[in-house]
């Protein structure tokens, strides 16, 4: 089955380093539950597009957020960092599609992708549109979004060509509404995206390290001052709040998937105070290190 758990491996600027379906056939289903873990900032090559099958979430896209109730849904372009969380609901479920362009263009110099697909793709204000089940045609991609999913989950015989069939008339209905589609996505938002997958850079290189502020700031050339508000504008929280959260992940990784001692990773994941790695763990995850390990 074509349904897969997204379990986020990022590289140095945040990149997505899983591969979404194979190469004959660039697609890949999944089915987030966002109480049990939140979708991190993250980006990739691959177009998606999400929605919401239960309650609300919030969806991020650089500096913008956007609450999608049921029923919603949004679609992501290639290279935009993004995440999604938990919107005030005791539960949280969406299902996505993420897809690369080839999968429905072709090659680079077909009529596809030239004629439909690069209006899309090199509009670099287009990061994303939030789908509106009360507008008609929004309505419609929902439906199809819908359609193209089941089609990948159940995999019956020819499904390929049906999905490819679906996601192309999505494709062809975006790129015919692009002009009506309003983008307020400024040079300063641009700048501050591009800002901000250096700095996620940084963090993934030195979070071992006892780094600052300082140090964040400066390996884009800032003042601390616009490090912050460039952090607080598109991700909405601090470089330091960040780079703690960004540990803890990294900690609970290694608690998974390794046998090291719970201080060695605290040590390696940039904590020397072990009361200090335990509290702010507990804080994220609801419980120690230790209880962490035996679930």
């Amino acid at each position: 089955m074509a349904l897969s758990e997204c379990i986020s491996k990022i590289d140095k600027t945040g990149l997505e380093l899983i591969e979404h379906g194979i190469t004959s056939f660039p697609i890949a289903c999944y089915h987030d539950d966002l109480q049990r873990e939140s979708v991190d900032w993250h980006w990739h090559e691959e177009l998606e597009l999400i929605v919401v099958s239960e309650g609300s979430a919030i969806i991020a896209v650089d500096g913008e957020k956007y609450i999608v109730n049921e029923g919603n849904g949004f679609f992501i372009n290639t290279g935009v960092l993004h995440g999604g969380w938990i919107y005030e609901s005791p539960t949280c479920r969406f299902h996505s599609i993420v897809f690369h362009p080839r999968l429905v263009g072709g090659s680079p110099n077909s009529i596809f992708w030239t004629k439909y697909l690069n209006p899309i793709l090199n509009n670099i204000s287009f990061k994303g549109l939030f789908l509106d089940c009360s507008i008609q045609w929004q309505k419609y991609l929902l439906s199809s979004i819908d359609e193209a999913w089941f089609l990948c989950v159940n995999e019956e015989e020819g499904h390929e060509f049906e999905v490819r069939n679906v996601l192309s008339k999505i494709i062809y209905l975006m790129s015919k509404q692009l002009d009506c589609i309003e983008s307020n996505t400024s040079t300063k938002k641009l700048r501050d995206s591009y800002r901000m997958k250096n700095m996620l850079q940084y963090i993934e290189e030195h979070y071992s390290d006892n780094i600052t502020i300082n140090e964040i700031a400066e390996s884009v050339s800032l003042s601390v001052s616009e490090c912050l508000r460039c952090f607080h504008s598109t991700i909405g929280t601090t470089p330091i709040q960040y780079l703690k959260s960004f540990r803890i992940k990294k900690a609970a990784e290694l608690l998974t998937n390794t046998d090291m001692k719970i201080v060695d990773i605290g040590i390696i994941c940039g904590f020397q105070d072990m009361s200090y790695f335990a509290k702010t763990f507990r804080n994220i995850y609801g419980c120690t290190p230790s209880k962490y390990r035996e679930k």
